[in-house]
């Protein structure tokens, strides 16, 4: 009994040690995990991802978030119970794609524009994936076709939407209409940039993009390592085995779901690929996966949220639903008949 307390109380030291010990037992397999991780950040992540992180922190020194708070206050209010100032992170999000949302978010609560309340309901629905990576790497580069990449992208924002209205509607039943007129317009409006300036803002905003991309780079290089370690463990193949003789699945399905937990676009990767006659079943597991992100951005989002002290829970739900919303949506436009895709 006292060797299962002691397990408990030290799990996290146990699976770091394990991770350790795989490390250098497929040392040879990780090697090639870490630079195809490498690769893909510096091909992929950098390039769609570095721009959009300096234009952020670019405009969050000018008095454009003002602005668009006194503008879509009368929208963002009713819609989801936010302040105006909440459209921001909410079209960059969906311009960019993860994490670039998550990170506005926790700079609004930083700056105290947003209540903790607040904050955590729009990490929910700002933070997803981008029409970039949706539209070219999911419709194009692992469906060859645009039109599913349309689906997919439509569904993704419909079912953002939702999450946010939803969350907004439980939200009014625990909060006072008073404390929420209270905080709705606490942005301050800045001083105007001077072109004098102009130089150490950009310098400050280059230097704090560096260090968010990076931070992303690494957990490209452990999750492809993570999962490289699993599949030569062959644990998720395994864990795919159980799954689909216990509900009758395929199998080949069931292993690029786990991977797309843990990782997404591992896990877009293998369910894409695999041909079967009902292809609208890979289009809709698809459309969850986009949705809720998998492990390695929920470990992102802590990440960049760990200053804020924001609940990561409400974050996870919240993800969990957009997955489910976005696959039904999915799901429903599927039945259309021109939008017959299976075999």
């Amino acid at each position: 009994m006292k060797v299962f307390v002691l397990i408990r109380k030290n799990i996290i030291s146990i699976v770091f040690l394990i991770f350790v010990i795989c490390l250098v037992i497929f040392s040879n397999s990780n090697l090639t995990a870490t630079a195809n991780g490498l690769k893909l950040w510096a091909n992929n992540v950098v390039p769609s991802l570095f721009p959009f992180f300096v234009a952020v922190e670019l405009l969050s020194q000018t008095n454009i978030v003002y602005y668009l708070s006194k503008l879509l206050d009368k929208i963002m209010r009713p819609l989801f119970n936010v302040p105006g100032c909440g459209a921001f992170p909410f079209i960059m999000g969906l311009i960019s794609g993860y994490p670039v949302g998550a990170k506005i978010v926790s700079n609004l609560y930083l700056n105290k524009s947003i209540t903790k309340n607040e904050a955590e309901r729009l990490l929910c629905f700002t933070n997803n994936s981008g029409p970039l990576f949706i539209l070219g790497t999911v419709g194009i580069s692992f469906y060859a076709n645009s039109t599913i990449g349309a689906i997919l992208l439509l569904t993704h924002i419909l079912a953002s939407i939702t999450v946010g209205m939803i969350l907004g509607i439980f939200a009014r039943k625990k909060e006072n209409k008073n404390y929420l007129n209270l905080n709705s317009n606490s942005l301050n409006k800045k001083n105007d940039l001077k072109i004098s300036e102009l130089g150490e803002v950009l310098g400050n905003s280059i230097l704090n993009s560096i260090k968010t991309i990076l931070m992303i780079g690494g957990f490209v290089v452990i999750f492809s390592v993570i999962i490289s370690i699993l599949q030569k463990t062959k644990i998720l193949v395994f864990l795919a085995s159980i799954i689909s003789n216990t509900l009758g699945l395929n199998q080949n399905l069931v292993l690029g779901f786990l991977t797309g937990i843990i990782e997404f676009t591992n896990g877009l990767s293998i369910i894409s690929s695999i041909h079967i006659k009902e292809i609208s079943i890979n289009i809709i597991l698809s459309s969850f996966i986009l949705g809720f992100g998998g492990i390695s951005i929920t470990l992102q989002v802590l990440s960049i949220i760990s200053k804020s002290k924001l609940s990561i829970k409400k974050y996870i739900f919240g993800k969990f639903l957009h997955g489910l919303i976005a696959a039904f949506y999915t799901f429903l436009i599927l039945l259309l008949p021109m939008f017959n895709f299976n075999l």
